[in-house]
């Protein structure tokens, strides 16, 4: 039955098909240029088209006409910006960058855009065997509907997986020495430092695809907004904040391989169990997301759930943590997603001293890398992913980006074998661009044994 609010016509139709095949469906099918798919709880939402967008750069914020200059709190943009919003009942989808960590010296923000979130024209929320498909166009939502019904299995040709082993080992493994000599000199306790894996063509969506039914991710997301394109399989959440203002952030800190031998699995997990380095590196992240949260939260509500349980992620299993609370009066999310953002598990203990470490060593902005995908609405509840595990394409360029957490028991080569297997997460599964493509003989999508055959 399709139902019309002040600005949505909405409907609900049934689902035969997995619910990644659909959203990934409409991403490469849909009428729209714009697009997030966003992956929570095993629901999975497609939003496109932009009815309304908020950005912010080192000149401020807009929304359409308006525009807020720069005031060095640039979440506080944000929220105003959204705020104006004339439609009820909107929600809205995209991403913050790592760099928003650095809002308090402009001069470190460089051109880019720290953050970019829209109102999309239409949503497909998949989930228990139903499409609810919402648009601001009743032709839309028509639309929408029938690439719902349209989706098949998707056949995913084998991917290409190239070998992350071979790239930068011995710049990766100069700059953690260097971190060390910081450690050891008490002037940072914990930094992550990352590296980059140039790619050829790739299909974003056939890899995210093929990626995520082989991943075990807690949000995993797929997203091309104004050149912008990502897809990813987050380990963690940075933040999730409910309506009633409960809050909850997920760190993830500790790192063992994950492979298809279970015997094998079970010795690397009672080793991360009783690793000193392991859990003295999960300790502190842990620590510091629990007195962040103090900040905003009414102090006694907040806890530590949960703690150092081992999630498997993709190629790895970590040391896993729930640090919640509840917000206190005059609170909200943006306040939340303030305090822990960046999430000190893609940072580092003392966040500034992090800072510096990083910029050091890493020749490039991060951008989207270590920032998140998030997803907000107007009931007060917000959702952010933390971009890891990802794989990301600007200006006709694709990379790879994965770091390890460097703590004083840590050694070059162990944080460089760290890196390989989180970005094994993503290049296992890379699909060549159409023109690059091998399909399998059958015509069906790839079994995992098709991974070993490259």
């Amino acid at each position: 039955m399709t139902t019309t609010s002040p600005c949505y016509h909405e409907t609900t139709v049934p689902v035969t098909a997995d619910p990644l095949d659909v959203v990934v469906r409409l991403a490469e099918a849909g009428p729209d240029d714009d697009y997030v798919v966003y992956e929570k709880d095993g629901a999975f939402t497609y939003a496109g088209g932009v009815l309304a967008e908020v950005t912010v750069d080192r000149d401020g914020g807009r929304l359409g006409d308006t525009a807020l200059p720069w005031n060095g709190r640039p979440l506080e943009l944000v929220r105003a910006l959204l705020a104006t919003l004339p439609m009820p009942g909107w929600r809205a989808y995209g991403w913050a960058a790592f760099e928003l960590a650095y809002a308090s010296d402009r001069d470190r923000l460089g051109d880019q855009r720290l953050a970019h979130l829209m109102v999309p024209r239409g949503e497909v929320r998949v989930a228990d065997g139903r499409a609810r498909i919402r648009a601001v166009d009743p032709t839309q939502v028509a639309v929408l509907a029938d690439v719902v019904a349209a989706s098949r299995p998707l056949a995913v040709p084998c991917p290409r997986p190239v070998n992350v082993r071979a790239v930068d080992g011995h710049r990766y493994r100069a700059a953690v020495a260097d971190v060390l000599g910081d450690i050891c000199a008490n002037l940072v306790q914990k930094a992550i430092l990352s590296r980059v894996v140039e790619l050829g063509a790739v299909d974003l969506a056939a890899t995210y695809a093929l990626g995520r039914r082989a991943n075990t991710p807690a949000r995993s997301f797929l997203l091309r907004m104004d050149g912008v394109e990502a897809a990813g399989f987050s380990p963690e959440v940075v933040v999730s904040v409910a309506a009633d203002g409960e809050v909850v952030s997920q760190p993830l800190a500790g790192t063992r391989p994950l492979t298809g031998d279970e015997n094998l699995n079970e010795h690397y997990r009672t080793e991360l169990l009783s690793d000193v380095k392991e859990i003295h590196e999960h300790a502190i992240s842990v620590k510091l997301c629990h007195d962040e949260l103090l900040a905003v939260c009414a102090p006694r509500s907040v806890h530590v759930r949960d703690l150092m349980t081992v999630k498997g992620r993709g190629t790895v299993q970590h040391l896993a943590s729930h640090v919640g609370g509840l917000l206190a009066p005059g609170r909200d999310a943006w306040d939340a997603f303030a305090a822990v953002f960046p999430a000190v598990t893609a940072s580092g203990v003392p966040k500034e001293a992090a800072y510096a470490a990083i910029r050091r060593h890493e020749p490039e902005p991060r951008g989207l890398y270590a920032g998140a995908v998030m997803t907000v609405d107007a009931s007060g509840e917000l959702d952010a992913a933390l971009v890891l595990r990802s794989i990301h394409r600007h200006h006709g360029r694709t990379w790879l980006r994965a770091g390890a957490g460097i703590v004083a028991q840590s050694t070059p080569d162990r944080e460089f074998a760290e890196t390989c297997a989180k970005l094994d997460s993503v290049a296992r599964f890379l699909v060549p661009a159409p023109s690059e493509q091998v399909h399998p003989t059958d015509g069906n999508p790839p079994q995992p044994a098709c991974l070993h055959d490259h």
